[in-house]
């Protein structure tokens, strides 16, 4: 296979401007939120329409004093150790499941979860069993899975450890094979991959493009190309619209950069999975701007996988093994917005175990403005 050059302009990242008891023990004391603030005119960020989702399935659970202002719509959730989506509104109300309570359906271990641009399909990265699915939103089913399950390996059909699967305009997906190191092309329905940049017989060595050491997450970049986690020497490497690498940092103090991605031009966050974990954002030469420090009383973030950044400049984050997730304030050092309860796993409503990927739903408004595309293989 042979890794073609590919380009994706603007939009695609930046798409969203859009059950048993709580495991058994009391919520313990939640983190200081700020109190709630009205939005305004200017920095309104009122919920897109939801399409296939119906009306809330569930009264408002987050944490006292959390500003569902902050948020400019709902919130994707892969809830990983309770084997399960949610969507949930900016006030707590979960919209949407899958599976749902009693469905036969099953969905192991979902470890990252992001929309397609239109909204209309959820690709999911069952990491622990070596597989991605393709979830149709409105029928609540699995309609195409790549990897044999349980079953890891390089060949067609086959993963090792995939993370943050990525679907495109036009209907291909990327992906990050971390233990194969390569990052993947594929396209629905097919089993056989359409491109691949590295593979286990080249070595899982920092040399990007042509070999990359275990990447775990490929976001793609606004202004066209890529932005490459790797895991094995703690790197960030950014690839032009051609596939050509642009530059590679060590973001400072992280040991397991995690699903980086960019927040505007020149500017990146990534979050450690470590404990404490780490959520700071930083520039192409490594230099750091901002590092979440939690305020007296707050808990650290423990194994944090994913920071998304918002349109009021907040970020998004999946707190994995606090069982929570969270909105925080880089201006304030302030959560201000929580799902989940603090160190409870639980599949109640208003609890988490282990969630390990957030995304925003796609605001119905903005699905005209997606123009990204991408070059594939013919």
């Amino acid at each position: 296979m042979r890794f073609l050059s590919f380009i994706v302009l603007s939009a695609l990242v930046a798409v969203a401007a859009g059950c048993a008891g709580g495991g058994g023990r009391p919520a313990p004391t939640r983190p200081s939120l700020r109190p709630h603030r009205p939005a305004t005119a200017a920095g309104s960020h009122a919920a897109g329409p939801r399409g296939a989702f119906s009306r809330p399935l569930s009264r408002s659970h987050l944490a006292p004093g959390s500003d569902p202002s902050v948020l400019p719509g709902d919130v994707l959730i892969a809830d990983r150790s309770n084997d399960r989506l949610l969507v949930v509104d900016p006030r707590g109300r979960i919209v949407w499941q899958f599976p749902r309570p009693g469905d036969h359906r099953t969905l192991p271990l979902p470890d990252d979860a992001f929309f397609s641009p239109d909204g209309r399909r959820i690709v999911v990265t069952e990491e622990d069993v070596d597989a991605i699915s393709l979830v149709d939103v409105a029928a609540r089913k699995i309609v195409w899975r790549y990897g044999t399950v349980g079953a890891p390996g390089s060949g067609p059909n086959q993963l090792a450890h995939p993370d943050d699967a990525m679907l495109l305009p036009g209907g291909s997906i990327l992906l990050a094979d971390i233990v194969n190191c390569r990052l993947l092309f594929l396209r629905p329905p097919s089993h056989q991959p359409l491109a691949a940049a590295g593979s286990p017989a080249r070595g899982c060595v920092h040399d990007p493009p042509q070999t990359w050491a275990s990447p775990n997450g490929a976001f793609p970049l606004p202004g066209g190309g890529v932005l490459v986690s790797e895991i094995n020497g703690d790197w960030v490497d950014a690839l032009s619209a051609s596939g050509r690498l642009r530059w590679a940092a060590h973001p400072p103090g992280v040991f397991y950069p995690s699903d980086s991605n960019e927040v505007r031009p020149g500017l990146y966050v990534t979050v450690g999975w470590q404990s404490p974990g780490i959520l700071e954002t930083f520039d192409r030469l490594g230099r750091l701007h901002w590092r979440y420090q939690p305020r007296p009383g707050q808990p650290q973030l423990d194994h944090p996988s994913l920071a998304l950044p918002l349109p009021n400049g907040d970020f998004l984050v999946n707190d994995d093994f606090n069982d929570r997730v969270i909105v925080v304030d880089p201006r304030t050092n302030e959560v201000v917005w929580q799902y989940g309860h603090t160190g409870v796993p639980g599949s109640a409503p208003g609890y988490l175990s282990r969630p390990d990927g957030v995304d925003l739903v796609p605001p119905a408004a903005l699905l005209a403005r997606v123009h990204a595309r991408i070059r594939v293989p013919r």
